[in-house]
């Protein structure tokens, strides 16, 4: 339900529910939502920024109390997803611990611009962070020195090359994160399937030189055998589920060379450069979509300082219930102690 319509319908209730709060029990709990919906609201402006030609859109998240400019997170989501698949309960989260977060759709996707649509190139999807950077310094409400960035799944890997490469950031923070394209397609695909999708890539370069439309290929698939992006029960049961309930605009496919892209991208590389800039690594034990001994054995190879915090669960469970609790307020706390605190990095030489 747009934001505006839940206002009005709770601010009807309001009107509706007869007698005082004190005396209505209903009226109060009815009260209580519409006061904080309205806070919630008014906590998040939309945004949009120039990316290099193309147009990103998203939410600028502010506490609703305290001074700015606030330290901000820049925030994005993982392969294929949309800013409404839970990243406004993360940002909410932080906006109450005195942070700012602006959430923005990835390029291709959502209501940002780009196309062709529904294709993720890691790489540019690594420079808009930068952008997304830019533009919050130029934001009044944004501390311009205490930027820090959070990524999960696929844009956690992503983290890790931006906070390596771009020294603005302050402090990082990534969830469930996909570390090694390559290796996590050879964990999920069966090995007799690998020259198929190389032939299919193939034959899609071949395709769109000759003018054609991408190729598309399914996000998720209620068979695991079944071709598509992400062969897991879990994947495809959260991405149908949360995006009927959450953001039904989300579209279950990505273009073929998506895939492609994904097999050549190797963040794990940039993981030792990510020092000084302080790294949280939030890792689900029994995650086996961003591959969770893959995601254990980059935290090794990464440089103090350094955290790392196991959720007991799998990939998903990041974004729900026990689970959201844990890697919220792990992410949260850490962005308190790096930003908020005003630590001091040490000054990286010879680069």
């Amino acid at each position: 339900m747009p934001d505006g319509m839940l206002i009005l319908l709770l601010a009807g209730v309001r009107r509706w529910i007869p007698g005082p709060a004190k005396t209505c029990p209903l009226r109060s709990a009815f009260l209580n939502m519409y006061l904080e919906a309205e806070r919630i609201l008014n906590m998040r402006q939309d945004i949009e920024f120039n990316a290099e030609g193309t147009t990103l859109r998203g939410w600028l998240f502010t506490p609703d109390a305290g001074h700015r400019p606030f330290p901000t997170i820049v925030m994005a989501h993982g392969f294929s997803a949309v800013k409404e698949m839970y990243l406004d309960s993360f940002a909410e989260f932080f906006a109450n611990a005195g942070l700012g977060a602006l959430v923005f759709d990835n390029r291709n996707f959502g209501a940002s611009d780009g196309e062709p649509r529904q294709e993720i190139d890691p790489w540019a999807q690594v420079r808009d962070y930068r952008h997304a950077i830019t533009y919050a310094r130029t934001r009044p409400e944004v501390d311009r020195e205490r930027i820090g960035i959070w990524g999960s799944s696929y844009s956690g890997g992503h983290v890790l090359v931006v906070g390596a490469i771009d020294r603005r950031v302050k402090c990082v923070v990534s969830q469930v994160p996909l570390v090694s394209g390559y290796r996590n397609i050879l964990r999920l695909v069966r090995a007799d399937f690998i020259a198929g999708a190389r032939a299919q890539f193939d034959q899609d370069r071949e395709s769109r030189f000759a003018g054609n439309p991408p190729a598309m290929i399914p996000v998720v698939n209620p068979d695991p055998t079944a071709q598509s992006a992400l062969p897991t029960a879990d994947s495809y049961q959260w991405f149908t589920e949360t995006g009927k309930t959450r953001a039904p605009a989300w579209k279950n496919e990505v273009t073929v060379r998506t895939v492609e892209m994904l097999m050549e991208y190797e963040p794990v590389t940039y993981i030792e450069r990510v020092s000084p800039t302080p790294l949280l690594m939030v890792i689900a034990a029994g995650d086996h979509l961003a591959v969770a001994d893959e995601a254990f054995a980059a935290f090794n190879v990464a440089r103090e300082p350094k955290k790392l915090v196991i959720l007991p669960g799998e990939h998903f469970d990041a974004y729900l219930g026990p689970g959201f609790e844990m890697a919220s307020g792990a992410a949260r706390d850490w962005f308190v102690q790096h930003l908020r605190q005003g630590v001091v990095q040490p000054t990286l030489t010879g680069l």
